[in-house]
């Protein structure tokens, strides 16, 4: 994985102190409970493999879009990404638009695949 630029970092981290990232066993608890789990990456990295169950909308539509899936603010979301730096950005803005009860998946799809939990690809 390549070195993320040091302003997209701070920003992240800046992000990070505002929203609760979870562990990816917690993730699946809360998508077991019924949470919305949304896969902020791009197009290409979701059709290569995502968490099975997943919504897809990129950091580019989801605050466009976010309405007409979650239309209550209080809906339970888990975002991730690859990492977890683009989730938390995510997760930021979310609670900016008023959604109380959204969370970042902590290390992102690497560290749910490294739990070994379910996933969904191109092949299945």
């Amino acid at each position: 994985m390549s070195q993320h630029p040091t302003r997209f970092q701070a920003l992240a981290a800046d992000a990070k102190t505002r929203v609760t990232e979870i562990s990816a066993e917690e993730a699946a608890t809360r998508q077991q409970a019924g949470a919305v789990v949304i896969d902020v990456r791009e197009a290409q990295e979701f059709a290569q493999q995502h968490i099975d169950g997943a919504v897809h909308l990129s950091r580019g539509i989801l605050e466009t879009q976010i309405e007409q899936l979650a239309p209550d603010t209080q809906t339970s979301i888990v975002c991730y990404c690859g990492g977890g730096n683009r989730s938390a950005l995510a997760a930021d803005n979310l609670q900016k638009m008023g959604y109380t009860n959204v969370v970042s998946l902590a290390g992102g799809f690497a560290a749910w695949t490294a739990a070994q939990l379910p996933t969904s690809d191109a092949t299945k």
